[in-house]
């Protein structure tokens, strides 16, 4: 299978604390859900101020985090770290662009896989 059509495995989404919270079965039941993507080096899978669609977790790879007109990134995000929950879970405009500085695998979601599954721990939180 080409990474480009498998979908991600639960042991693989454990690497993100956000989701290593959920249960044995329902980080099974995301990752089911959930697509994995290559983004070649240089691609912008997030566009700051664009419709947001999809969650995202790195799997390998680095990418920047950047808002326009800021100097440089704002962050750096590697395998673990997560993207794109904001403009899911409050339904706004993408709040920053990411993009590849090495060619990066990802697993992403639509938004009703978010809903099920990550929403509730963001909800914990507070």
């Amino acid at each position: 299978m080409s990474p480009r059509v498998s979908p991600a495995t639960a042991h693989e989404l454990a690497q993100c604390g956000l989701l290593a919270e959920l249960p044995g079965e329902r980080l099974a039941g995301l990752a089911s859900r959930m697509t994995r993507e290559e983004i070649p080096a240089g691609e912008a899978p997030v566009v700051e101020s664009e419709p947001g669609d999809r969650f995202y977790v790195v799997l390998s790879g680095v990418m920047a985090v950047s808002n326009q007109g800021a100097l440089g990134p704002r962050r750096v995000l590697r395998p673990g770290d997560y993207f794109g929950e904001v403009a899911l879970a409050m339904d706004v405009p993408r709040t920053a662009s990411v993009r590849a500085l090495t060619s990066t695998i990802v697993a992403s979601c639509d938004q009703d896989a978010f809903d099920e599954y990550v929403r509730p721990l963001f909800a914990d939180d507070g």
